[in-house]
């Protein structure tokens, strides 16, 4: 009986094995197909002018392929929806975790579940139809689709993600970390933000890591509402384009082989690299926070 649970194990573990090394191959892969893809663009416009140039023209007399554009969009788009999405999905964590009663708690988790649920293009359309004119009768624009418009509705997206993960790590704070904390005298709501808070601040790290990456991923939603134009974002209220949204609004009408196709495999490239940085700098941190 022995000899068959330990062949069994055997057999499980490397079932999880061949399952992890897929994973792993699939990440190289994909590593290495955009470079072989993205370099090419790159070396024959120069580092230089297409990550700092400043125009887009892949159809013009003289080509330009500068993403500058794009990359100051994507960041302050998502540094904007960072700034909107995250205090509120902490808040809605610490309340659903720690105070809110348990037929609210239900209700309100529901409703952040069904959030993860929508598809990006129904997040699109509502922005198309209810947000972009809002904006343009609020502010008296002639246009609401820019800026302003993508960073509300990626602040929308990233919120299941920050509350779902930051309520289950501020959940599994040991319960005794705050008996000890409210026994010295000090309140609830000090015991939340002092003592549970702290205690589960990696798992908040890695919510507003994965919030960053949708945000930062994202293409169709804010291809529908940001006006998809490849401008500086000079104002909140300009039209703008996103790295995601570069490649999937020209990918489709890019001859293969040439030199468009080979830049919009760059910017995915570019993109690529973020994410990987994200990754990296979270790594960063937690690794520091487990050797304290």
């Amino acid at each position: 009986m022995k000899h068959k649970t330990k062949s069994l194990e055997h057999i499980i573990h490397g079932i999880f094995l061949i399952l992890g090394l897929i994973t792993v191959g699939c990440v190289l892969l994909i590593s290495v197909y955009l470079i072989l893809s993205g370099l090419p663009a790159i070396l024959e416009v120069g580092i230089a002018d297409f990550l700092f140039g400043s125009s887009w023209e892949p159809s013009a007399a003289e080509p330009e392929y500068g993403i500058l554009p794009f990359i100051l969009t994507s960041i302050y788009g998502t540094a904007g929806a960072i700034i909107i999405g995250v205090p509120i999905g902490f808040l809605t964590a610490v309340y659903l975790a720690k105070m809110a009663p348990k037929k609210v708690k239900a209700v309100i988790q529901q409703a952040v579940s069904m959030l993860a649920g929508i598809p990006s293009v129904v997040y699109g359309l509502v922005g198309m139809i209810v947000l972009v004119p809002g904006i343009r009768k609020l502010f008296g624009i002639p246009d609401g689709s820019g800026l302003l418009a993508a960073i509300i509705v990626l602040a929308i997206m990233i919120l299941p993600s920050i509350i779902k993960m930051s309520v289950t790590a501020l959940e599994a704070v040991p319960k005794e970390f705050e008996d000890a904390s409210l026994a010295l005298g000090a309140t609830p709501e000090e015991t939340y933000f002092r003592v549970s808070v702290p205690a589960a601040k990696s798992g908040i790290a890695a919510s507003v890591v994965l919030g960053v990456g949708r945000a930062i991923g994202e293409a169709m939603a804010v291809m529908m509402v940001a006006g998809n134009v490849p401008n500086m974002p000079d104002s909140i209220f300009q039209s703008v384009r996103f790295l995601t949204t570069a490649v999937a609004s020209e990918m489709a009408y890019s001859v293969p082989g040439s030199l468009h196709r080979n830049a919009l495999f760059s910017i995915a490239l570019v993109l690529f690299l973020f994410i990987m940085l994200i990754n990296a700098t979270l790594n960063f941190f937690l690794k520091g926070d487990r050797t304290k």
